[in-house]
């Protein structure tokens, strides 16, 4: 099954610009596709169809005008249900906020559609963000699209599987401890986590020592590169918004002047067997391309309690009302973060705050003597879609909800840009994702450096992107 909606978006937008493509056509492919699958997956369960058509038709019309197009003119896009949306449903995932339609747009998502994006609809996601496993009180699961029994990790759960099948060419999403890579690794599809303040975002509670950041998702390199160049524009909004180097992004980097760094668990977080096997198989295949690879990593060990002591103030801080006046339609994670948050004293976040500086100067020296870090993305295949999250990893029990995923999390704190890429499958046949990780600020380098990569993974069957099997999906969806 392969379809307009299947073609890079790169690609689409060339041919939208050439007049060999309809944003109205490729649109209703788009919709083909999301009617054709998502009933049994559930990525996108708020559909602006109708506004979409106008603005596709209002699309066309500029082109067959002769009218300036932007980067992403005539490209449907998925918005995460996190951000909101002018006249389009947000609910961000809670019960509480099941029926709000919002006057305006998030900053970035109004720049998106300045850009010439068509919003076709939002994206599922967990509540509030919280959590590995993209299910909510409101629309329920998102699941995976190679074994729907399994999660589609979390919390872009929804623009991951999007994405993924076909449905949508690009989405977004936002990342805090691993809500953006998490789910582009069960997915087999491709994401950057930014460095704080390239993608400038005026809803954080604390601006100025923000956790989450928000990003693109895509299946190539090169389409996450589009549209991270419209999303990574400085605003007066962020205070901690800056430039990058846009013109880096044109760049080509040669694989083989690199010096590479690889660990299975950054020297401390869990990493199951299958994932350490899996890790050690595929760097078999391409470690050689690079000048140097070797095994190393910077001292991340304080990084789980530093996440644990400041996610927690975070959730306290953005959820005090909720929890206040809706304690009984908060789900369990959000509780269990705000009331873990409560237990924190000045104590605590002083050492926080000043471990995670320490931290960070750790990190920039280890990169004075690499390139780029990579490691996995997750700790342990994707899990059964009825399981909040794992609560071991090879039978060993995880202290908190967020300890499984210390591959993520603690490169969250360190505030180091990261491109997950898809890398093949592992032994149990699903999707295996690898993190690439750079300096902070490094983010265009980081793109060129990680489409190097892509190319190298994408010419070795046992490393490129997998696909899952769309014409099974659309069987199970019809199956009465």
């Amino acid at each position: 099954m392969t379809d307009l909606c299947d073609l890079p978006a790169r690609e689409l937008r060339r041919r939208i610009g050439a007049r060999r493509l309809s944003p109205v056509e490729l649109l209703e492919s788009c919709i083909a596709r999301i009617e054709a699958v998502d009933g049994i997956l559930n990525a996108i369960p708020i559909r602006a169809f109708d506004q979409a058509r106008a603005a596709a038709g209002r699309a066309e019309r500029q082109v067959r005008a002769g009218e300036p197009l932007g980067p992403l003119h005539g490209l449907p896009v998925g918005i995460k249900d996190l951000n909101r949306t002018a006249g389009i449903r947000t609910t961000f995932g809670s019960p509480i906020y099941a029926d709000t339609v919002p006057a305006g747009d998030d900053d970035f998502v109004a720049r998106l559609k300045a850009a010439g994006s068509i919003v076709a609809g939002k994206t599922n996601t967990t509540e509030f963000g919280a959590g590995s496993n993209t299910t909510n009180a409101v629309f329920g699961p998102t699941r995976n699209p190679f074994d729907t029994a399994l999660t589609s990790g979390g919390s872009s759960g929804g623009s991951a599987v999007a994405v993924a099948t076909g449905m949508l060419p690009l989405c977004t999403g936002n990342d805090t401890g691993g809500s953006l890579r998490v789910p582009a690794g069960f997915c087999g599809v491709t994401s950057i986590r930014p460095s704080q303040g390239v993608v400038p975002y005026e809803r954080r509670q604390f601006p100025f020592t923000p956790f989450s950041v928000q990003g693109p998702m895509a299946r190539t390199v090169d389409d996450l590169i589009l549209l991270f160049s419209v999303m990574a524009q400085p605003r007066g909004i962020d205070p901690l918004s800056f430039a990058v180097d846009h013109a880096e992004l044109t760049r080509e980097v040669d694989p083989s002047t690199l010096k590479v760094a690889v660990s299975p668990d950054l020297g401390f977080a869990p990493a199951g067997q299958r994932v350490r096997a899996a890790f050690a198989e595929k760097l078999a295949v391409f470690a050689d391309a690079f000048a140097v690879c070797g095994e190393d990593a910077p001292d991340l060990a304080s990084a789980p309690r530093v996440n644990w002591i400041l996610r927690g103030v975070e959730y306290v801080g953005r959820h005090r009302r909720h929890y206040e006046e809706h304690r009984a339609l908060l789900g369990p994670l959000v509780v269990h973060n705000y009331e873990e948050g409560l237990k924190v004293t000045v104590d605590d976040v002083i050492w926080a705050k000043t471990e995670q500086g320490a931290l960070h100067r750790r990190v920039e020296a280890f990169f004075d003597r690499w390139d780029v870090l990579i490691c996995p993305v997750a700790s342990v295949p994707p899990f059964p879609v009825e399981q909040l999250y794992p609560e071991s990893v090879d039978g060993e029990a995880q202290e908190t909800y967020v300890r499984w995923a210390g591959l993520t999390n603690g490169l969250s704190v360190a505030g180091t840009p990261v491109v997950t890429l898809p890398c093949g499958r592992d032994g149990g046949g699903l999707p295996f994702g690898i993190q690439v990780v750079g300096r902070r600020g490094s983010d265009t380098r980081l793109l060129t450096v990680a489409a190097a990569i892509e190319r190298l993974l994408a010419a070795d069957p046992r490393t490129a992107r997998p696909l899952p099997d769309l014409a099974a999906l659309v069987s199970t969806v019809r199956r009465p």
